[in-house]
């Protein structure tokens, strides 16, 4: 029986009998030693760090035990190999010193390679948010898939990998914050209904400074973007009005708008009174 991922993207019967994920069967294949240091890590690897501390942790255990599990190359040179599955293994045989390490060796192609490596640690759970989010970005483009049917393949809620692609449109630097932890996801999900990414980035820096917790930050937007709705209101509307004023009302806007690209948290209020229009602006004077 083809197995399901193997079915689902394509990969087909040849692939089913040399490898399973998540049982990982290997006993079909032959196991052979393989110099360590001829052996590459996968350029697919969604995971991008890697806890020092179980690495370690495996590594005891296989000094101990052995190798129960071998890991899962492809040859890219005439004595470079690829890993395709169990980078964590070779991580840990590296720290024990080992020459060589057990593997089987398995003829896939550059996708068959990307969606073993991306479907192995979704299936483990073990990536952070922002990996994950980048594994379902790359397994979209490579398989032409739609959201609902990535979903379905997964066996996932469509509004689950909706809600973590989300996260990639964050600036990185709300990005790292949450690959290193700094903040949840839930606090990433609450800093997307910011539409501007100055503000983002201000907030963030209010997150980590002040430790807020999720209540706080979900607050201190809704306060942002009240203040900002307020403003708007605030504005006159020109319809109607002389062309020349019109403009010039327009111009002052965009100005003030410039200023506050340049991270200056201006605060203006326009009052269209009965002889002429009012714009006040106050300017911090600290940045």
């Amino acid at each position: 029986m083809v197995h399901p991922f193997n079915r689902i993207f394509g990969l087909g019967e040849k692939a089913d009998s040399e490898l399973e994920l998540g049982e990982e069967s290997y006993h079909q294949d032959e196991v052979i030693e393989i110099p360590v240091q001829s052996i590459e890590p996968n350029r697919y690897q969604p995971r991008s760090i890697f806890n020092e501390e179980k690495i370690k942790e495996l590594a005891q255990t296989i000094n101990t035990h052995g190798m129960i599990q071998p890991i899962v190359v492809r040859k890219i040179d005439e004595d470079r190999y690829e890993i395709i599955a169990g980078e964590r293994r070779w991580r840990a045989v590296q720290s024990l010193g080992w020459e060589k390490v057990s593997a089987i060796v398995r003829d896939m192609s550059d996708t068959q390679t990307a969606s073993v490596a991306l479907i192995e640690n979704l299936q483990r759970e073990e990536l952070t948010v922002i990996e994950e989010a980048v594994a379902y970005a790359k397994l979209l483009e490579m398989h032409s898939l739609t959201q609902e049917a990535l979903a379905q393949r997964l066996g996932k809620n469509q509004s689950t990998i909706a809600n973590k692609l989300r996260l990639l449109k964050l600036p990185e630097a709300v990005q790292q914050a949450l690959l290193n932890k700094h903040i949840t996801e839930r606090h990433a999900r609450a800093l997307i209904k910011l539409d501007e990414e100055e503000k983002q980035l201000k907030l963030l820096q209010e997150i980590m400074e002040h430790d807020l917790n999720v209540k706080q930050t979900e607050e201190r937007i809704a306060n942002l973007n009240q203040s900002k709705e307020k403003q708007k209101k605030k504005r006159p509307k020109l319809k109607g009005i002389n062309k020349d004023i019109r403009i010039a009302m327009n111009t002052i806007r965009q100005s003030l708008n410039m200023v506050s690209d340049t991270g200056i948290d201006l605060e203006s209020d326009e009052q269209d009174l009965d002889d002429y229009y009012q714009i006040t602006i106050k300017i911090p004077k600290k940045k």
